[in-house]
């Protein structure tokens, strides 16, 4: 085994092959961008070193500065991680140059499997199953379009070079291709540099199920069970469990016996995921195989009990692999849902700035939490914006969705709004409760994973209500008595009036206090209430007998309210205080997050209706349409293709029809 191993990554990735190597004996070099430069990875590791500035492509994306930094450090290896240039032929063949093994598998395999197209043609001459489409070189968009009108609607436009969703396109019409083309190339070429396409058959209810491979150097190869990642959004997984639930001893069999004959025919070393579009029936085709460790990997080492960044480390430095398929054995069911900073009720569009408040539940043989953020650090809008995996194992998988829920409850999260109530919502889902799985299920479910807006309930106010006046009879030390804000009173029984906002909704609590609590009257109800505090915002509460558990967070104004597993996001009004913001210019649609603009979609002086697409900016690595919320006529763009924006600049002057 070498000595010393940088990672050339970031994030979660980074951080889990650090905590392996360092297990291993293994001195860690980190690598990291101006905007990580205090990162939890560079935290964690023995050394660290500055290869750029935020950009990736300027930073984690240069081959030569990282190469650099392992010379410059001694490191014997480099550990790529996954996304970034872990799939990337040429910076392994520059490492072996340098005499540096590449954690990773030859050159000549990440070649072959990169190009989706050219992987498609290898699998079919290893007999491999594939989906009905076009993989040939011919780009031109009228010849596309053609092959797409013969494969049949619906069709799959997909980066051959892509990968993470990115660069893919679902067209449900022949007269949408056209435009389905344009934007999956644009996309394409931004993430992966290539806008080559290929354009397949969209299997209606696919299931995406992927099988881990494993292969060394002195030609032993075994699968270690397959994945199910069907639930996604804009082709991005969401939640993935391992074993897929109803798969059969003999489908697994022949699923695994594929996977290693792809591994096989590239010669394959090291970690590796060929993924498959299976049908209800049983059917599966060959989709891609990521020639590295994949995000979803801890549900598979949960359920065999490997480590398999160790396998990866073991294999580099050539040894065979730890075991063979007969000593290999599934225990149990592992569910992994992935923790996101962004919206998910609207569009899921990314949320950036300080994680104030983080409070996971507690890790131990059935819960795991991979994360490379801690409280207080930043999510930016250069990376992608994962806070964490949620990671949970049981016996079954009715008690691994059961302690999912319940890690869910407990995960608390504030200073950017995070998918979690969302993924609350996913995993009580009664079609994912009962396995009824494909693709789709996100859209197909949207009724009842997108519930309209409700107002707060009333346990939520109450608690937020109860914690600021529990700050206010625990002042912090050394505050000066006279400026102490309780609701102490001489000879009387103190009465204010508490107001909270969640929304365009106010919310008026009247508030009599009592030498062991309160009585609270919302709505004309009231209810008595005794508190304990517990830590970290957490409340132990008594409402009227019932007992409830809370978490209150204040952030400024905002008051973060934890129940039920859910989150409640209210803000507290004085309506003493003198209000200042800056004004809006109606008509005027603003950035929601920083980013490029790729398109404009409409000329100035065109006439518009409400939820036309006006632009295209790009942000976080994927596209998203800026669509306008009214009718009208557009006056001017205030930005040209290629520009970048900053959040809550004014992209597109509108006259509106109320205008």
């Amino acid at each position: 085994m070498f000595d010393s191993i940088l990672i050339a990554n970031r994030g979660e990735i980074a951080c889990r092959v650090i905590r392996t190597a360092k297990r291993l004996g293994l001195r860690t070099i980190a690598v990291h961008s101006e905007a990580d430069a205090s990162a939890r990875h560079v935290r964690l590791a023995d050394e660290a070193v500055a290869i750029g500035p935020a950009a990736a492509r300027e930073s984690y994306l240069v081959a030569d500065r990282i190469i650099e930094a392992a010379k410059r450090t001694g490191a014997k290896a480099i550990h790529p991680g996954y996304g970034f240039l872990s799939e990337n032929a040429e910076f392994a063949e520059a490492c072996a140059r340098e005499g540096i093994i590449f954690v990773g598998p030859p050159p000549a395999a990440i070649r072959a499997m990169g190009s989706k197209a050219a992987a498609k043609a290898l699998m079919e001459k290893a007999d491999v199953p594939l989906t009905p489409g076009y993989h040939g070189d011919e780009q031109d968009p009228g010849f596309l379009k053609t092959q797409a009108d013969a494969i049949g609607y619906p069709v799959l436009i997909k980066a051959s070079a892509g990968g993470g969703g990115k660069g893919m396109r679902l067209v449900e019409k022949g007269e949408d291709f056209t435009d389905a083309l344009a934007s999956c190339r644009r996309e394409a070429a931004s993430a992966f540099g290539d806008e080559h396409v290929l354009v397949e058959k969209y299997i209606t209810r696919p299931r995406h199920i992927e099988i881990q491979v494993f292969g060394d150097a002195h030609g032993n190869y075994v699968h270690l069970f397959e994945r199910d990642c069907s639930v996604q959004r804009r082709h991005q997984k969401v939640v993935e469990e391992a074993p897929a639930p109803g798969m059969t001893p003999e489908r697994r069999h022949r699923m695994g016996e594929a996977a290693v004959a792809a591994a096989r025919a590239v010669g394959y070393v090291g970690a590796g995921t060929v993924e498959f579009i299976a049908n209800q029936d049983g059917s599966f085709y060959f989709m891609e195989m990521n020639t590295r460790l994949q995000v979803e990997h801890p549900v598979t080492e949960m359920i065999t009990g490997q480590d398999l960044v160790e396998w990866q480390l073991r294999v580099a430095a050539g040894e065979k692999l730890p075991l063979s398929q007969a000593e290999l054995a599934i225990q149990g069911h592992a569910i992994e849902a992935r923790i996101y900073a962004e919206d998910a009720d609207r569009g899921f569009l990314p949320s950036i700035g300080r994680l104030a408040h983080v409070d996971a539940p507690g890790e131990g043989p059935h819960v795991r939490i991979d994360t490379g953020v801690e409280e207080g650090d930043e999510i930016t809008p250069h990376y992608d914006p994962m806070v964490a995996k949620l990671i949970v194992w049981d016996e079954d998988r009715d008690a691994a969705l059961a302690r999912m829920r319940r890690a869910l409850a407990d995960y608390r999260v504030a200073g950017v709004t995070t998918n979690i109530p969302f993924l609350a919502r996913l995993i009580a889902c009664p079609a994912f409760a009962e396995a009824d799985l494909d693709t789709g299920l996100i859209e197909r479910e949207g009724a009842v994973l997108f519930p309209p807006a409700a107002a707060p309930p009333r346990d939520a106010l109450l608690a937020a209500a109860i914690a600021d006046l529990l700050a206010e009879r625990s002042p912090d030390d050394g505050a000066d008595p006279w400026d102490i804000r309780d609701d102490w009173r001489l000879n009387m029984t103190a009465r204010r009036v508490l107001t909270y906002r969640a929304g365009e909704a106010s919310f008026d609590i009247a508030v009599a206090s009592l030498p062991a609590g309160w009585v609270l009257s919302l709505d004309g109800i009231e209810t008595s209430m005794l508190a304990t505090p517990l830590s970290r915002g957490r409340l132990s509460l008594s409402l009227d007998g019932r007992r409830i558990s809370a978490g209150v967070v204040p952030i400024g104004a905002q008051r973060h309210v934890f129940l039920g597993g859910a989150i409640h996001v209210l803000e507290r009004h004085d309506p003493l205080a003198i209000e200042f913001g800056a004004g809006t210019e109606g008509g005027r649609l603003t950035a929601p997050m920083p980013g490029k603009i790729v398109a404009l979609l409409v000329k100035p002086g065109s006439r518009i209706e409400k939820g036309q697409p006006l632009l295209i900016l790009e942000a976080m690595k994927m596209e998203h349409t800026i669509k306008a919320p009214n009718g009208g006529t557009v006056t001017g763009f205030n930005f040209a293709v290629g520009d970048q924006v900053a959040e809550g600049d004014a992209l597109v002057a509108v006259e509106t029809e109320d205008a």
